[in-house]
């Protein structure tokens, strides 16, 4: 029977965020990682060749050869189990979609751990774009663990904010190397420091922070906001831009993101007083237009700004740093601007189709504006009407912008 192999890192998912972050840092780092993936092709790939490459995309792109490597197909239950049972540490990047197959065999893996290797806890990286991963993961494992299984002593829940681009790759980069992934250089691993039940892996790259909290919100409301902000107002501004950094490249559209960051930068000091400075953020933030202007990184306006259902929510990043803003009484206009604009977000992928579900949204609320902050946004016009009015008179704008009758300046 297998020992506890604690420089063996077990990783759900075998995605983009999998194959292109974390097993990058931990293979690197001298761990070997298996990865755990539903793609049984992907799985038989990775066994067959033993390691890939992560294309980091700059001015000069540079291969990293990804090697001591191996795959177990989701779909295995018991060899599953007992690579979780006996691993060092434990990821999981699957998509929010994934997660209900994961849990059970989590689950599962920590039962016969506890069962073999008793008073041995196993952390979980949770490299997942969730607000309260923690929480979520633990109220989930624990609908499918025994009761009275010593949860708090055996798992260790470990929130991260990936803040790490990864471009959808066209059909010829994935025909010519189905695992090769193209990647920013961007590199550093913020997680939790706090999660951890064992020593903290000695990893380069990785960033472990006291208030994850605050550095989730700081992904969530200044860099997802962002990158969100681009995508609608460059679509507004000209619906034949295809990359976010077209879109940046036009005076109007920098000056109205970065203003639109700096209102959620506002925010986010309020929400967490103390835990970021003015040129903490400044900087964040023009790192950030900077990496979102990486024409070799290829990040197309479609990609950035679809999935509206999610993008356009109340708990997500424009609608959400707006319900905060409104709680402080912080000025929210820029986002409000943004947010409105995705109402009308039609960008579409490289079969010029829209994501089926953002048809839906357009269809439902681009000309009901008031319907969809009501019922995508969670707003409520009892107790916001203010922000209502705001949405009228931005709302009558963006409509004029796209009958050209006026110009973005007049949104500045």
């Amino acid at each position: 029977m297998d020992d506890i192999q604690n420089n063996k890192l077990v990783l759900f998912g075998a995605g983009k965020i999998g194959r292109s972050f974390i097993g990058q840092l931990f293979s690197r780092g001298g761990y070997q990682v298996v990865f755990i993936d539903v793609f049984k092709p992907v799985i038989d790939e990775i066994n067959s060749r033993k390691n890939y490459n992560v294309i980091i995309k700059a001015d000069k792109d540079e291969v990293l050869n990804i090697s001591n490597i191996r795959g177990v197909y989701a779909g295995d239950e018991d060899e599953v189990v007992n690579e979780v049972a006996t691993a060092g540490i434990v990821a999981v990047s699957v998509g929010q979609n994934g997660l209900k197959q994961t849990f059970g065999l989590l689950a599962k893996g920590l039962i016969e751990r506890e069962e073999r290797f008793r008073n041995h806890p196993l952390d979980i990286i949770i490299a997942e774009n969730m607000r309260n991963a923690d929480e979520y993961f633990e109220a989930e494992l624990l609908k499918k663990l025994p009761v009275g299984f010593p949860f708090q002593q055996m798992v260790g829940l470990i929130e991260t904010s990936i803040g790490k681009m990864v471009p959808i790759m066209k059909p010829e980069d994935i025909n010519e190397d189905s695992l090769q992934i193209f990647a920013e250089p961007y590199n550093s691993l913020i997680l939790n420091k706090k999660g951890f039940k064992n020593q903290i892996p000695d990893i380069n790259g990785l960033a472990p922070k006291e208030n994850i909290k605050a550095w989730v919100d700081r992904k969530l409301f200044i860099h997802n906001l962002g990158h969100a902000v681009t995508a609608y107002i460059g679509f507004l501004y000209n619906p034949s831009f295809i990359y976010i950094y077209e879109a940046l490249a036009v005076k109007e559209i920098y000056r109205f993101v970065e203003s639109a960051m700096i209102q959620a930068a506002e925010i986010l000091k309020k929400k967490y007083p103390g835990e970021f400075t003015d040129e903490d953020l400044t900087n964040h933030i023009h790192d950030l237009l900077s990496r979102f202007q990486n024409k070799a990184l290829g990040d197309t306006i479609f990609r950035v700004g679809c999935d509206l259902t999610r993008k356009l929510s109340a708990e997500d990043r424009l609608a959400g740093a707006i319900h905060l803003a409104l709680e402080f009484n912080l000025p929210y206009d820029k986002i409000l601007t943004a947010l409105i604009a995705g109402f009308q977000f039609k960008a579409t992928d490289h079969n010029r189709k829209m994501m089926e579900t953002d048809e839906d949204i357009i269809k439902a609320y681009e000309n009901n504006i008031i319907l969809g902050l009501i019922e995508v946004c969670g707003f409520s016009v009892s107790k916001q009407w203010t922000l209502f009015i705001d949405a009228e008179i931005i709302k009558n704008d963006v409509t004029r912008i796209i009958a050209k009758k006026i110009s973005l300046n007049s949104l500045l």
